[in-house]
């Protein structure tokens, strides 16, 4: 007899990973071993339970989704990733998947749909919802590079030109310089539109 799928749940609702969790346990060929409410949380539960594959939403305490399914797929090659998320944006799909996951699906997905793409992410297939991969498609690529990101990021907290050179060990005119070019590149009018922008398209 085959052995079952190992899965983790990291999702940081309590109520929303519980109904993940009974509805994949449903399945005969799927075993919920552990379940995590921190993306902090995750690499100690996947060392510590060694899963096939790890169920995640993106939004969480203690670092987000994609940052975690990057770590994993670099420490864990042999694990894979399935993101199941509320926050279906084109740039996360496009950021999850260069990270590594196997696929990324919305959590109103039916659970034989949810269950049948654990078992094609545990085969290496990748599996993406029909309607984000048509959208990912359409919004195309992410333009911002990643020291533009940076700014943005500190940006989103309303730090001030200063601040964000401090923080990131940069001059004021590479900050001003890289707020500039994401500015025009989101076609907005000012840094807190243009990370808001970049924020809502999923690119930060």
């Amino acid at each position: 007899m085959t052995s079952p799928i190992r899965i983790i749940l990291a999702d940081d609702q309590a109520l929303v990973r519980g109904g993940l969790a009974a509805l994949l346990a449903m399945e005969p060929d799927i075993e919920v071993v552990a379940e995590v409410g921190r993306g902090d949380e995750l690499e100690a539960a996947v060392v510590r339970h060694l899963p096939d594959v790890c169920v995640v939403d993106i939004e969480m305490p203690g670092g987000d989704g994609i940052t975690a399914t990057r770590r994993i797929r670099q420490d864990h090659p042999d694990v894979r990733v399935l993101i199941v998320t509320t926050f279906g944006r084109p740039g996360y799909v496009n950021r999850a998947l260069e990270y590594g996951a196997g696929g990324f699906v919305v959590k109103d997905t039916p659970a034989r749909e949810l269950a049948e793409a654990v078992r094609k992410v545990n085969a290496g297939e990748t599996v993406v919802d029909a309607q984000l991969a048509r959208e990912s498609m359409a919004a195309g690529p992410d333009p911002l590079t990643p020291r533009e990101k940076d700014v943005l990021r500190e940006a989103l907290t309303g730090a001030r030109i200063a601040d964000i050179a401090a923080e990131l060990h940069l001059t004021q005119g590479t900050v001003r310089n890289h707020l500039s070019s994401a500015i025009a590149k989101t076609h907005t009018s000012t840094r807190g539109e243009a990370a808001r922008e970049a924020q809502v398209r999923g690119w930060l």
